[in-house]
């Protein structure tokens, strides 16, 4: 009754139910976004982190190493635990969480404790 001509050729000539190519058109720009943004962020990030844990991991005695708040020091002391020791200047040692070393700077070869005197 309240229809009128414009209304019902609208509604006659519409397909139904719309179809799967309509919302996967729909839905690729929001997958590409997430595909680059996981190429161009989460994934770079992700390889950081595990270069910066085999870095910590790698810490020995006698490595120099700096740390987040920007002291540089000479390692005297890493276990395998959270902490090292860390002299800072001739006889001022400190303790350090591992996971505080921004960088290391220079390698030191490994210190053989088991060597005779």
């Amino acid at each position: 009754m309240f229809v009128t001509p414009a209304f019902a050729q609208a509604a006659a000539g519409a397909p139904a139910g719309g179809g799967f190519a309509d919302i996967l058109v729909q839905l690729m720009p929001i997958v590409l976004l997430v595909l680059i943004f996981w190429l161009l962020i989460f994934r770079p990030q992700q390889k950081r982190l595990k270069a910066q844990q085999a870095m910590l991991s790698a810490i020995r005695r006698g490595d120099t190493v700096v740390t987040t708040g920007g002291l540089v020091g000479k390692v005297t002391k890493a276990v395998d635990g959270e902490d090292l020791e860390v002299e800072i200047s001739q006889g001022v040692k400190v303790k350090v969480v591992r996971g505080m070393v921004a960088d290391v700077r220079t390698k030191a070869e490994p210190v053989n404790d088991n060597k005779p005197a």
